[in-house]
C-alpha cells in the first residue's frame, strides 16, 4: 500500500482464444502508436533514465501479447521513441507473453528473470541489447502517486 492506494495482486490469466483470433484481425498501428506516446509519456516523468535510453538510439522492437492479438512495433530515435507503422524485417529485440504477464512485470508484481525463466516471457533478437533492457525495466522506479484530494465530480456528498 503506496499513500493509501492498495494495488492489487494480478493472477496470471489467459483470455479466451476468440479474443487474439479477433485482435490479430485488426489494424496492428494504433497499438504501436500508443506504446510509443507511453513510453515517452514516462520518459518524460523521468521513470526510463536518460542515459540508458541512449544505448537504445536506432534500435527497433516488437511487443507481441498472445492472448490478445496485439504486436506493437516502435523504435528509439533522437531522443524519442516512435511507431513503425509498417515493419520491415525483424525487430533488434521482440519481447512476447500473455497479457498477465506484461501486467505483473508493468506493476512490479514479477521481474523480468522470473517471468522468463518461467517462460511466461519470450526475449528474442539482440542478447546484450535485451540484457540493457532487461537491466533498465529492474531499475525502473514509478513515482509515487498521490490520490488524497481527487474525487470524481459525479460522486458529490
Amino acid at each position: 500500500m503506496a499513500n493509501g492506494l492498495i494495488i492489487p495482486t494480478i493472477p496470471p490469466f489467459t483470455l479466451p482464444s476468440l479474443v487474439a483470433r479477433l485482435g490479430a484481425r485488426l489494424p496492428q498501428w494504433p497499438h504501436s502508436l500508443n506504446l510509443a506516446l507511453a513510453m515517452n509519456a514516462a520518459k518524460k516523468l523521468g521513470v526510463l533514465p536518460e542515459e540508458s535510453l541512449q544505448e537504445l538510439e536506432g534500435r527497433s522492437f516488437r511487443v507481441t501479447v498472445l492472448d490478445t492479438g496485439m504486436v506493437a512495433d516502435f523504435t528509439y530515435n533522437a531522443g524519442a521513441f516512435r511507431p513503425v507503422f509498417v515493419p520491415t524485417g525483424k525487430p533488434d529485440l521482440h519481447f512476447t507473453a500473455r497479457l498477465s504477464a506484461f501486467l505483473q512485470m508493468v506493476s512490479r508484481q514479477e521481474d523480468p528473470d522470473t517471468l522468463f525463466f518461467n517462460r511466461s516471457l519470450s526475449i528474442e533478437g539482440d542478447t546484450e541489447l535485451g540484457l540493457r533492457v532487461k537491466n533498465m525495466l529492474d531499475a525502473l522506479e514509478w513515482p509515487q502517486v498521490s490520490w488524497q484530494g481527487m474525487r470524481p465530480t459525479l460522486l458529490k456528498t
